[in-house]
């Protein structure tokens, strides 16, 4: 997310950006893949929730540590490349581009003697308020993971209703105009 957030304010600081608002087509483009990608991520935690549900349960043995016989329990599911995942959402997400083009970039004065500076402080100010607000969804989402830890069948119930999110937040999107 941070990196995608620098990258953004880089394209808007450099002017890039601003392609997207001068070109509604190019807008059009990036909030459709914006759009198809959210659905794809909401498709998929779905898929993924479904799946997990239908899983046999591990056995008190397994959950204690212990030894299992081969074929018992499955091994947990890898996380999915979550590094390029969030940097996806953050590259296409356009109200994030149309914050930077719009607010941004406002404060940026490419006549002032050190104009890098400015640029670096205000996306400083940016990343500590995105990481403050991200450090609290994950202490947040890791509190909530180890309590429906013990609740597969509500946790997977769960994660269909957030990839059901997801999949209206894609359509929320390609329905929004640019205004």
């Amino acid at each position: 997310m941070f990196l995608g957030d620098w990258v953004l304010m880089a394209a808007a600081a450099l002017g890039v950006a601003s392609l997207l608002k001068a070109y509604p087509p190019v807008f059009f483009v990036v909030k459709w893949a914006g759009a198809g990608y959210l659905a794809y991520v909401g498709i998929n935690m779905a898929v993924q929730a479904i799946r997990r549900a239908r899983r046999p349960a591990p056995t008190a043995a397994a959950a204690a540590g212990g030894t299992v016989e081969a074929g018992t329990v499955e091994a947990p599911t890898p996380a999915g490349r979550p590094f390029r995942r969030a940097l996806f959402i953050s590259l296409l997400n356009p109200k994030a581009i149309l914050f930077f083009i719009s607010f941004f970039v406002q404060f940026l004065d490419p006549t002032y003697a050190h104009p890098a500076l400015t640029f670096l402080v205000l996306g400083g100010i940016v990343q500590l308020c995105s990481a403050l607000y991200l450090t609290g969804l994950i202490f947040g989402g890791t509190y909530l993971a180890a309590q429906f830890g013990r609740r597969r069948r509500l946790a997977a119930g769960l994660t269909a209703g957030v990839g059901a999110i997801f999949l209206g937040f894609g359509i929320r999107l390609a329905t929004a105009s640019i205004s």
